[in-house]
């Protein structure tokens, strides 16, 4: 007797068979989005797709597209629609309650997520080297007080190594070095750049001199310095390729202005530094040359974690020149 020959099943069949019954499509492919289930609602509360367009701020062709569209993802009439106005149908009122605790889940959400965001924008923490926070964060941190006026600042001064220590243990949101390099686990944007000078007391010998100190010179004087792991050390030493011991070791900015203005000896500063101090003549500059004391002020904070909230606009404060 004849008849349609099967085709024998393999295990390659079975397999595939399995594998589309257990992965079945993406959710969001299957369920409507948040706009559909709220206009759903509206017509439900309204009893007028017309309305329920109107207090959503579309238009009725877009309603009744989208409620189309909703009816054919889910396979279901969900609205009869009539010269009387839009009805449910039992279908429809089923989805209807499922749609409410849908909405009432993202509304949740929602609230719940701007109050970390609100958290969030009530603070912001800041670790900066020395330099920086002596002579440029209080300007940015005033313009940002100006847009933000109810964001609570806290700011930890350092020198580079501490500073990079604070956003990798999660301490701070926002850091700013003055470093040769970016420390490992940080990402980093430049925004600005400083020079360093070697200055001196008036009554110095190297305030008389005719010429200017060379690399090996200067690399060969003992210095009053900041401590290792500072900025303004590792640029020095990066450019001389070593130091002699230091003359004195210091852990901020402003004190080793104030041993070079004593007449301790002379030290390497930034520029943004000793304004006041060489329009005085407190300080002098000493000319060098062979060697380059530039260096590049960076922003920076964990890696592949870019600044949002207020530290994102201090960020943009900062590279647009405060304000």
């Amino acid at each position: 007797m004849g008849g349609l020959r099967r085709t024998p099943r393999t295990a390659a069949d079975d397999g595939a068979e399995r594998t589309e019954r257990q992965v079945p499509a993406a959710l969001a492919h299957r369920v409507p989005d948040l706009g559909a289930l709220e206009l759903l609602l509206a017509v439900a509360r309204l009893g007028s797709l017309g309305g329920a367009a109107r207090e959503l701020g579309i238009t009725q062709p877009a309603a009744s597209s989208r409620i189309r569209s909703m009816e054919r993802q889910l396979g279901l009439a969900l609205v009869d629609r009539s010269p009387r106005g839009s009805r449910l149908t039992d279908a429809g009122a089923l989805v209807t309650d499922w749609a409410r605790r849908v909405v009432e889940a993202a509304e949740a959400f929602d609230a719940g997520t701007q109050a970390l965001r609100d958290r969030r924008d009530s603070r912001l923490r800041v670790a900066a080297s020395m330099t920086i926070a002596e002579y440029l964060l209080p300007g940015w941190l005033i313009a940002l007080r100006g847009h933000r006026p109810d964001t609570a600042v806290s700011l930890l001064a350092g020198n580079s190594a501490t500073v990079a220590e604070r956003l990798l243990a999660g301490e701070a949101d926002l850091g700013f070095v003055e470093g040769v390099s970016v420390p490992a686990g940080l990402d980093s944007v430049v925004i600005a750049h400083d020079r360093l000078i070697v200055v001196t007391a008036p009554a110095h010998p190297w305030a008389r001199r005719r010429r200017p100190l060379d690399a090996a010179e200067l690399a060969a004087t003992p210095l009053i310095l900041r401590e290792k792991g500072s900025g303004t050390r590792q640029v020095l030493d990066a450019a001389l390729g070593g130091l002699a011991r230091p003359l004195i070791e210091l852990s901020s900015t402003t004190a080793v202005k104030a041993a070079a203005v004593s007449g301790a000896g002379p030290a390497v500063l930034s520029e943004l530094a000793v304004g006041d101090e060489l329009t005085l003549r407190r300080l002098v500059t000493v000319p060098v040359e062979g060697v380059a004391l530039r260096r590049a002020l960076r922003a920076v904070w964990p890696a592949g974690h870019r600044p949002a909230g207020p530290a994102r606009e201090l960020l943009s404060l900062t590279r647009s020149g405060g304000g």
